[in-house]
């Protein structure tokens, strides 16, 4: 696949089904994510990869914070499923280092791209995925399940498998609207 096109006509699949990467397409979309942007050479990523009985285990630390909140039952129904909509979840934290050229806010910044370009490899090899997020991510007893400390920060699940559904069309957006020159 072009390099282009595919940026171009990037579309999340939200209807994912087996089979998952796996072998050397799975390292690839890892490795495409530790190619991200580094300012400082931080690697300031980590991946935490759920599949199988994976999954139930996410499902369970989302159901725990959900029922932390007092959620009711369709929240709690909706958060014990949600890591089900595809064979592999990919959670992508943001794991900061002090430093003094490099802030926290950039080093999210860079687990995002790393995100994106976990996305794009596993397009690139007939996958598909989507990035979700959400309050769930932010909330202390999901840190505490993935063991983050200070700034560290969940930036997303990558939602990873092949796709159910064709992809809708990318809408064609007028670039005026989001281009200025100084």
């Amino acid at each position: 696949m072009d390099a282009l096109d595919l940026l171009l006509n990037r579309r999340s699949i939200g209807r994912l089904s087996a089979p998952a990467p796996e072998g050397k397409a799975l390292e690839n979309i890892i490795r495409a994510g530790l190619r991200a942007p580094d300012h400082g050479g931080l690697t300031p990523w980590r991946f935490v990869i759920s599949q199988g009985e994976g999954l139930q285990k996410l499902a369970n630390i989302l159901v725990k914070a959900a029922k932390a909140e007092n959620s009711d039952e369709a929240v709690i129904e909706k958060v014990k499923n949600a890591p089900f909509r595809a064979p592999m979840v990919i959670t992508v934290i943001a794991k900061v280092t002090p430093h003094d050229k490099v802030p926290a806010f950039e080093q999210h910044l860079s687990a995002g791209c790393a995100v994106h370009a976990m996305q794009m490899a596993a397009v690139a090899q007939d996958y598909q995925g989507f990035w979700r997020s959400g309050k769930w991510m932010f909330h202390q007893e999901v840190r505490d399940a993935f063991h983050l400390k200070g700034d560290d920060q969940i930036v997303g699940f990558l939602y990873l498998g092949t796709a159910g559904c064709t992809p809708m069309k990318v809408p064609d957006r007028d670039l005026s609207r989001f281009v200025e020159f100084l």
